[in-house]
């Protein structure tokens, strides 16, 4: 009877360990690793943008060590969820979006949407009403930012073109799309370019 209750709880915190889980998307220059192992992501000096994906079992609080060419730093990884580590020296910000499938058509945009968006994106990249409640993220370079519990959601990482994701069944997908600081900036220059001044 001991063996048996023993062997029961033994499987109940087998199985408590096992639901534990903490997905990290890592974007970094080419040539960086991430290692799950030893729990760190070595950072090169590479050409373009890569990613790598990190799935840890732990119910405790994760510290991964981030190797740069100019020293290392450290970043902790509390809950379960999926993250986004940027590993560049550029912030990335982002946030849920819509995708569907392509309708074929076009929409025209009004100036009163278009000056929404210009806010919204000025509000963005000055780091105010970004919350996670609000489902939007200001990522300083080698941080990181818990952004779901959906470890099946889409992320859409920086210099990406992806515009559009096939619906699974009757769920639409969950998707946060991301940009570097530098593309949104590009971005709002060319909105205010088509806006109709009021003179």
């Amino acid at each position: 009877m001991k063996l048996t209750a023993c062997s029961i709880v033994f499987l109940i915190l087998l199985s408590s360990c096992a639901n534990h889980n903490k997905k990290i998307l890592v974007v970094m220059k080419g040539g960086g690793t991430a290692d799950a192992d030893s729990k760190t992501i070595v950072l090169k000096d590479g050409g373009g943008t890569e990613e790598k994906t990190i799935q840890l079992n732990s119910a405790d609080k994760i510290t991964l060590t981030i190797q740069k060419e100019d020293g290392k730093s450290t970043v902790d990884i509390s809950d379960d969820g999926y993250y986004l580590l940027n590993g560049k020296n550029d912030t990335i910000i982002g946030s849920f979006q819509k995708y569907g499938v392509p309708t074929g058509s076009y929409t025209t945009v009004s100036q009163d949407a278009l000056k929404r968006d210009i806010d919204s994106l000025q509000l963005l990249i000055t780091n105010n009403n970004v919350s996670p409640a609000n489902r939007n993220y200001f990522i300083l370079p080698y941080q990181a930012a818990k952004i779901t519990n959906n470890l099946e959601a889409f992320m859409v990482t920086p210099y990406h073109r992806m515009t559009s994701i096939e619906k699974v069944g009757d769920k639409d997908p969950e998707v946060y799309r991301f940009w570097s600081i530098k593309e949104v900036r590009e971005t709002l220059e060319k909105l205010k370019a088509m806006t109709v001044s009021k003179d």
